[in-house]
C-alpha cells in the first residue's frame, strides 16, 4: 500500500486555501491547511510533510521567514503561491529553498501538474538506494555496475542473458514461464514461439557453467519453467 501523501497548505484567503486543498484532494493527496504563519510553524512541528505550498503575505509571520525555517530543518518541496509579482521577489525566494513560485490569480491544471511533477522528484531523491548487489551461491551480480562474477571472476553476458539472471535472482524462489520471462525481459508479447528463450537460456547456463563447472545455478521445472536450483 502506498504511503499517504500530505501537503501542508500555508495560505490565509479561505477561498483560495479551500481552492488549493480541492485541487490536493483531487490529485489523490491529504491537504492540511494553515491560515498563519504561526500555525504553519506548529504543523510543521508536529510532523514531516511531503510538499509544502506556501503564501508569502501571512499574519504572525511573513512567508518569508517560513520558507527559511523549513529551508534548514528539512528537505520537503516548497512551491511558492503569492500575489507579489516582482521578479526580484521571485529571486530572492527560490535562492532562499523554494523550488517553484507560481503567481496568483493561477491556472488551476498548471498548479496541480507543478505539484505531481515536484512530488515525482521529490519521491526519487527520498527513495532508499536499490540493493545493488544480487547473490546466489558464488554468483553475484552488481545492479549498479552492471557486473556478474562467479567466485570472484568477471563473466560477460549480453543485455538480455543479464535481464535474465537479474530476473531470475530477484526471486530466487519464483518459478519463472518462458512467457514471463520473455514478456518481461524483451518487453513484447509472448506468442509461445520458445526457440528465442532457448538459446538465450542456453548460452546463460552454458556461459555460467564455464565459469565454475562444478556448480549448477539454474534449473528448469518440467513443463512450467525456471528457477534458481537452491
Amino acid at each position: 500500500m502506498d504511503k499517504e501523501i500530505n501537503i501542508l497548505v500555508v495560505e490565509d484567503d479561505n477561498d483560495i486555501s479551500q481552492l488549493l486543498c480541492s485541487i490536493i484532494k483531487r490529485n489523490g493527496y491529504m491537504p492540511q491547511p494553515a491560515f498563519s504563519g504561526t500555525e504553519a510553524l506548529i504543523y510543521l512541528d508536529k510532523q514531516e510533510w511531503d510538499m509544502v505550498l506556501l503564501d508569502l503575505m501571512l499574519p504572525g509571520m511573513t512567508g518569508e521567514e517560513i520558507l527559511t525555517k523549513i529551508s534548514e530543518q528539512s528537505p520537503v518541496p516548497v512551491i511558492i503561491i503569492s500575489a507579489k509579482l516582482e521578479q526580484q521577489t521571485k529571486i530572492e525566494a527560490l535562492r532562499s529553498g523554494a523550488d517553484d513560485y507560481i503567481t496568483k490569480p493561477f491556472d488551476i491544471e498548471e498548479v496541480s501538474a507543478r505539484i505531481d511533477s515536484h512530488l515525482r522528484r521529490y519521491r526519487r531523491t527520498m527513495e532508499p538506494p536499490k540493493h545493488i548487489e544480487l547473490r546466489h551461491k558464488d554468483l553475484c551480480v552488481d545492479t549498479e555496475a552492471k557486473t556478474v562474477t562467479v567466485n570472484g571472476a568477471v563473466v560477460a553476458f549480453t543485455a538480455r542473458e543479464y535481464a535474465i539472471l537479474v530476473l531470475l535472482l530477484s526471486s530466487p524462489k519464483k518459478v519463472f514461464t518462458k512467457a514471463n520471462l520473455f514478456e518481461t525481459v524483451w518487453n513484447e508479447e509472448f506468442y509461445g514461439d520458445d526457440n528465442t528463450m532457448n538459446v538465450h537460456m542456453s548460452n546463460l547456463r552454458s556461459k555460467l557453467a564455464k565459469a565454475n563447472p562444478k556448480e549448477e545455478y539454474i534449473e528448469t521445472i518440467w513443463g512450467m519453467g525456471y528457477r534458481l536450483k537452491s
